[in-house]
């Protein structure tokens, strides 16, 4: 089984870019819907130990830890030592469970593949990237985003540059989706999926 590693920084279109991966048939580990479910899971009584404010309704909240952490360094890597861990397991249950059902490829989509060392663990890495104009458009329209808060996020991502750099195939998602589409596909093609 082929482990494609799919990144790509803050508002670079990486999650419209993991469901292209979907529509071709490749099942994707999406490491962001496993931290939601694990925030509503094991996560919860772990977190409440070192962030007990953060817990409401019986399920971390989000907005709330989000507050906690961005920028504090301390606290960020304290919450990575509990989540980390976590994500680890669920993706090997994914990719056993893949495995059995003799899928020819697994993507792993890990928004912080370089940042974690994730990239040393897959046999390629997909970058989605876009430019930084384009990138910026997309975060600030997010709702409750905010410049201060989109520039500390991607000040703890490693530079889009370097992440085109180390890829092995960069999907440029600046030239709209469709042209993305018809380079996931390509990509497939060319290993043979």
């Amino acid at each position: 089984m082929i482990l494609i590693g799919l990144t790509g920084s803050i508002g670079m279109g990486k999650s419209a870019t993991s469901k292209m991966f979907q529509e071709a048939g490749a099942p994707v580990y999406d490491a962001d819907a496993a931290v939601h479910r694990l925030y509503e899971s094991v996560a919860v009584e772990p977190i409440r130990a070192v962030f007990p404010s953060a817990i409401v309704n019986g399920r971390v909240d989000r907005a709330i830890l989000s507050k906690l952490v961005l920028g504090d360094a301390a606290a960020l890597k304290s919450l990575e030592q509990i989540v980390h861990p976590l994500v680890g397991l669920d993706r090997l249950g994914f990719l056993a469970r893949s495995r059995e059902r003799g899928a020819p490829t697994c993507v792993l989509d890990v928004p912080l593949l370089f940042e974690t060392g994730g990239d040393r663990n897959v046999d390629v890495v997909v970058v989605v990237s876009a430019s930084a104009e384009e990138q910026e458009r997309r975060v600030l329209a997010r709702p409750d985003m905010t410049k201060e808060k989109f520039l500390a996020i991607r000040g703890k991502q490693t530079p889009d540059v370097e992440k085109r750099r180390r890829a092995h195939y960069v999907v440029n998602s600046g030239r709209g989706f469709d042209y993305a589409r018809r380079q996931v596909f390509d990509f497939l093609f060319a290993l043979g999926l």
